[in-house]
């Protein structure tokens, strides 16, 4: 799972339409599959779940009537026992469109008990909290190989990201209008598509004929 993430640069998720399920599952590594609100049925007797935050769970929400399929979204950290941020796709209209990555979003636990059982979350557009209250069936969280994984992830984002950053930068400047994730799918042999962005953007072939790496 590391090795699929790290091979997905941070920019893809800006280039692609995504849906909550599938960029879940990736990020996270819990296989689940199917419509978001039965994750939590679904990890009876394969994930533990509870009622307590933890970076790297899934918190997964019931359907309501203007989200009849419900919603999952991963914890990215946990900044109190009753405030966490997330990372989820397909929540606000960013820029008129669904199906954006947002990264960080600030979620605040406003159940009663404070089970997490009712939550607000943070809307872009708007930046704030908004009036809605999202009932939740609570957080599945990963296993230990998983969380492992997720770690190694973390650490290849991080690396993938001022990579990729640096590669835009040399896209922008070598072929001016075009967009870097454009130039990396046309890259279709390449086995690291860091390597192969920056070789698309400056013209450049490897010495021996083989993408570097």
């Amino acid at each position: 799972m590391a090795m699929i993430v790290a091979l997905a640069p941070v920019g893809a998720f800006a280039d692609d339409y995504w849906q909550c399920v599938p960029f879940a599952r990736l990020v996270s590594g819990i296989q689940i599959f199917g419509d978001a609100w039965t994750w939590w049925s679904q990890a009876a007797g394969k994930y533990q779940t509870g009622y307590t935050p933890k970076a790297g769970a899934v918190l997964c929400f019931r359907p309501t009537g203007r989200m009849r399929l419900g919603h999952v979204a991963v914890v990215s950290q946990v900044l109190t026992d009753r405030v966490i941020q997330i990372s989820h796709a397909n929540w606000s209209l960013i820029g008129g469109e669904r199906g954006q990555v947002e990264r960080n979003v600030t979620v605040v636990d406003v159940s009663p008990n404070g089970d997490w059982s009712q939550v607000k979350v943070w809307n872009d557009p708007s930046h704030n909290l908004g009036g809605t209250v999202y009932p939740t069936y609570g957080f599945i969280y990963q296993d230990q190989v998983t969380a492992t994984s997720a770690k190694l992830t973390a650490a290849s984002d991080a690396a993938i990201a001022m990579a990729q950053s640096a590669a835009s930068q040399v896209a922008s400047a070598v072929r001016p209008g075009s967009a870097p994730m454009q130039m990396l799918n046309q890259a279709a042999d390449s086995t690291d598509r860091i390597a192969a962005l920056i070789q698309a953007a400056t013209g450049d072939a490897p010495a021996d004929g083989k993408n570097a790496h």
